[in-house]
């Protein structure tokens, strides 16, 4: 039987990453056999376009959009530990950013319609089943960001987050009646956000 496709959004500090993580915990206590995965990947490109995120490749935002468009054909059709082939062998692939963080970063820094275009006209890159939005405050996010680790990257600061954020509710309106989206409240606790995917997931039978 084929595997379930699920991507977690949200600006960076929002908890998606947690969250990921405790649902692959819920669903592989339930038999499920779930893989983990990223953007930017591991992958030669994930590893490029991680340079520039961290400021060591200079790069300008067309540049990123590219390299983030790159990245996720890649990620899809990997032979090994890509996408296709992990839903295709039955397993559950989690993902922490997708496309929808591209249009968010990049749609608004570049041209919005042509960030979509190479993104969801790609043949090669795959609708997710599900996208959960982990929604969370940017004064929040910097709150934790901060506490978790000792550098941030070049989009962590209130002015970028914010305009992400506001970016990310356009995208999912926007994409919200081509795409399985769900909003879910990231400003509780860690176990009752937790409690409220599964509830989601738990839909997609």
């Amino acid at each position: 039987m084929r595997g379930r496709f699920i991507v977690f959004e949200g600006i960076d500090g929002s908890g998606k990453t947690t969250q990921a993580r405790l649902l692959a915990n819920r669903l592989e206590e339930n038999g499920a056999s779930v893989v983990m995965t990223a953007e930017p990947t591991e992958l030669p490109t994930g590893k490029a376009l991680r340079a520039a995120l961290g400021g060591k490749a200079k790069k300008s935002e067309c540049e990123m959009a590219v390299l983030f468009v790159e990245d996720r054909i890649a990620h899809n059709i990997a032979p090994v530990g890509g996408i296709e082939e992990l839903l295709e062998s039955g397993a559950w692939v989690i993902c922490d950013r997708y496309y929808y963080s591209t249009l968010a970063y990049q749609g608004q820094s570049t041209d919005y319609e042509w960030v979509k275009s190479m993104n969801l006209r790609c043949p090669q890159i795959r609708k997710p089943d599900l996208c959960i939005y982990v929604d969370l405050l940017p004064e929040q996010s910097l709150e934790r960001i901060s506490k978790g680790r000792e550098t941030v990257e070049i989009y962590e600061n209130i002015e970028t987050l914010s305009k992400v954020r506001e970016q990310f509710l356009s995208v999912i309106r926007d994409l919200g009646e081509t795409d399985n989206i769900c909003i879910v409240d990231g400003y509780r606790g860690v176990d009752e956000i937790s409690e409220d995917i599964y509830a989601i997931v738990s839909l997609l039978g």
